[in-house]
């Protein structure tokens, strides 16, 4: 009997320091802080740390805050434009806790409150921007989402770090009107891709003829020099062996061209003056000869005798 009450009183103890144990000590993980509440009061000096920390049972009541970046979908929300245009928009919101003092303190539930705040906010930020704007300027949007939450956030130890809108759904008179000029665009952007490559197609044609015309040109300019540089050269050859040649020499070449003229079928003789000239000597030594003989006529070799013509009546 002794025995069973000392066991009873053994298992009594082991559980309440098992109680104690589990009230008494806590594992706060390393991407956690734990906010511990002391008779109901808490401070930044009541704020842990991770490890392994120590309560005071019954007294402390702790509460786990998670530091790491979280992200909220908010739905498809319906936002009219300045231009009264109504147009759907759904985003993300990615969000952390930097004070776990604040934001167990000054709000009761955070990510239910950032969800309202960004759905005014939203409608508040598309209502000042047209449609047309709406659908361009999504970074713009982004930001100035991003800037108003955190300014709101901020007050309870959070920090909204992005947001994202995901999709934009304009009406469907909208859609179709932007169907039809994306259609319009690409045709135009098609049809001047087309004339642009027809342009340079011509250009590159009309600068391979230029180019051939000028290579053409080029090589008949240079054969032209060439044949002149020739006939200058062999004028100049012709002239430098005509400066040695002498009258005997030409009269020897004139005879050598009477000798074939006597021998052609051709009766008609054609004497040039230079001949007769070279032929003067040879008619002044026959003179010569022939004064020193008999008398003879007069013989002048050189010209030619004109009748004289009749004196006119005074």
């Amino acid at each position: 009997m002794e025995l069973a009450i000392t066991l009873a009183i053994v298992a009594f103890i082991l559980a309440v320091v098992f109680v104690i144990l589990y009230l008494a000590v806590r594992i706060v993980q390393q991407y956690e802080k734990m906010v511990v509440f002391r008779l109901g009061r808490t401070n930044e000096g009541l704020v842990r740390d991770p490890g392994l920390r120590f309560l005071i049972p019954v007294v402390d009541r702790p509460v786990k805050v998670d530091l790491r970046e979280q992200f909220i979908e908010v739905p498809s929300q319906t936002n009219i434009t300045r231009d009264n245009a109504p147009i759907s928009i759904d985003f993300l919101i990615y969000w952390k806790i930097v004070d776990p003092l604040k934001s167990q303190v000054n709000v009761a539930n955070f990510a239910g409150a950032l969800v309202g705040v960004a759905t005014t906010t939203l409608r508040a930020v598309v209502g000042d921007i047209l449609l047309d704007e709406v659908l361009s300027r999504r970074e713009q949007i982004n930001e100035i989402l991003r800037t108003k939450l955190d300014e709101v956030t901020e007050r309870w130890g959070g920090k909204v770090t992005t947001v994202e809108i995901r999709e934009i759904t304009p009406p469907r008179d909208v859609q179709d009107a932007m169907n039809r000029q994306l259609s319009a665009e690409r045709t135009r952007r098609a049809v001047i891709t087309e004339s642009e490559g027809s342009r340079q197609s011509a250009i590159n044609v009309a600068e391979g003829q230029k180019q051939s015309e000028i290579l053409k040109a080029e090589g008949d300019r240079q054969a032209a020099i060439l044949r002149a540089e020739g006939f200058s050269e062999a004028l100049e050859r012709i002239f430098s062996a005509a400066k040695g040649v002498d009258q005997k020499t030409m009269a020897l070449q004139y005879m050598e061209a009477l000798k074939t003229i006597g021998t052609s079928p051709s009766t008609t003789y054609v004497i040039p003056v230079e001949f007769t000239r070279l032929l003067e000597p040879l008619a002044r030594y026959a003179e010569g000869g022939m004064n020193a003989g008999p008398s003879a006529p007069e013989v002048d070799y050189g010209r030619t005798a004109l009748p004289t013509p009749p004196e006119e009546p005074r």
